[in-house]
C-alpha cells in the first residue's frame, strides 16, 4: 500500500494538533496552499475536525492524531 500526496497531506495537518490541550485548534486561512485547504476539508467530511477550514479535533480526530503521532516518535528516532 503506498501513500498518495493527499493522505500525506491529511496525515501532516494531524501532526501539527497539541494533544495537550483540546482548547488548542488550527485555522486553516483561504490564502493557505490549495492541497492543505483541501486536506482540511477532507479531515472535516471524515468527521475528525469540528469545521471545514480546521476547528478542533473530534474525538475520532483525537484517537487518530494520537496513533499518529506517536508512530512519527517511533519512526523519527
Amino acid at each position: 500500500m503506498s501513500i498518495s500526496a493527499e493522505l500525506t497531506e491529511e496525515l501532516n495537518i494531524l501532526t501539527r494538533y497539541n494533544l495537550a490541550s483540546a482548547q488548542e485548534g488550527i485555522k486553516v486561512h483561504h490564502t493557505a496552499a490549495p492541497e492543505l485547504i483541501a486536506a482540511v476539508k477532507r479531515l472535516h467530511s471524515k468527521g475528525l475536525v469540528d469545521q471545514e477550514d480546521g476547528g478542533y479535533l473530534t474525538g475520532l480526530g483525537i484517537e487518530a492524531a494520537e496513533h499518529i503521532q506517536k508512530a512519527m516518535i517511533i519512526l523519527t528516532d
